[in-house]
């Protein structure tokens, strides 16, 4: 049972691997004793728009789908996000490290994880919960500055409009390309142990500059890149360095096979 398969990976999961049932938006009640979870919003910024948003999306609307999970044949694969770390300065994060969220959406995310935990305790459902890094990939329609900010800088090259880095593009992030995502999600699911929490990302660290810098050559783009201080509220809310240890996920045999110049190829398409 596929939940939030209209988003930019659940909709790419459901095209790779077609053989779930896709659960209708309305519908809380799975059809399979299988669970894959990928219903959220999307960034930290509701706070100044929506304020329940993230509550109502990422927790209310997960504890009416839990209720419909009180059997002990269920597993409940989460897909998380690794902004749940927070502001660790310990880096590369791995599952076992403390999280510190900060921002509605993060924080909402963390929160959901320990619900599915405490619910399994009770009554006995399974999970997995899959923290995933920066997803990138053609296909995304609701790239935004808030979200998947590389992708909407690089669609701005496209048009030669002028951007801006934070700190002149140092802050590095763990990055993957949606395709591989999906197969790491895949490979947890069918081999990741139960009631485990699982880092999907490259496990290596890539300048946002070094991303921005080589689009903009391949794009041969007219854009003129800047450099600005991230407004507080960022820095608030977004650590500013991040990747992964994926140690555990290397351990089911998974390998990302698209690289990164590829990514940057196929986002300047």
């Amino acid at each position: 049972s596929l939940y939030g398969g209209t988003g930019f990976v659940g909709g790419r999961f459901y095209k790779m691997f077609d053989n779930c049932s896709l659960i209708s938006r309305n519908d809380r009640k799975p059809q399979s004793k299988e669970i894959l979870y990928f219903i959220s919003t999307v960034d930290n910024y509701n706070i100044h728009e929506n304020i329940t948003l993230d509550v109502d999306t990422n927790l209310k609307i997960l504890c009416e789908v839990l209720d419909h999970c009180r059997d002990n044949d269920i597993t409940f694969n989460f897909i998380s996000s690794w902004f749940v770390y927070g502001k660790n300065n310990k880096m590369p994060c791995s599952e076992s490290d403390l999280c510190n969220p900060t921002g509605f959406y993060s924080i909402t995310k963390k929160c959901a994880e320990d619900l599915i935990i405490s619910f399994s305790k009770t009554y006995g459902m399974k999970y997995r919960i899959l923290r995933l890094c920066n997803v990138l990939g053609s296909g995304d329609s609701k790239v935004s500055k808030k979200k998947n900010a590389i992708t909407w800088m690089i669609d701005e090259m496209k048009q030669n409009r002028d951007i801006n880095l934070y700190n002149g593009g140092k802050p590095v992030r763990d990055i993957m390309h949606v395709d591989d995502v999906c197969r790491a999600i895949k490979i947890v699911i069918d081999r990741g142990e139960l009631n485990q929490v699982y880092n999907v990302g490259s496990g290596e660290p890539t300048s946002i500059g070094s991303i921005i810098k080589s689009a903009h050559s391949c794009l041969n783009s007219q854009s003129v890149i800047g450099s600005i201080h991230p407004p507080e509220f960022h820095k608030n809310v977004q650590s500013e360095d991040f990747w992964m240890d994926t140690t555990k996920l290397k351990s089911l045999g998974f390998t990302p096979k698209i690289n990164l110049n590829n990514i940057i190829q196929d986002l300047c398409l």
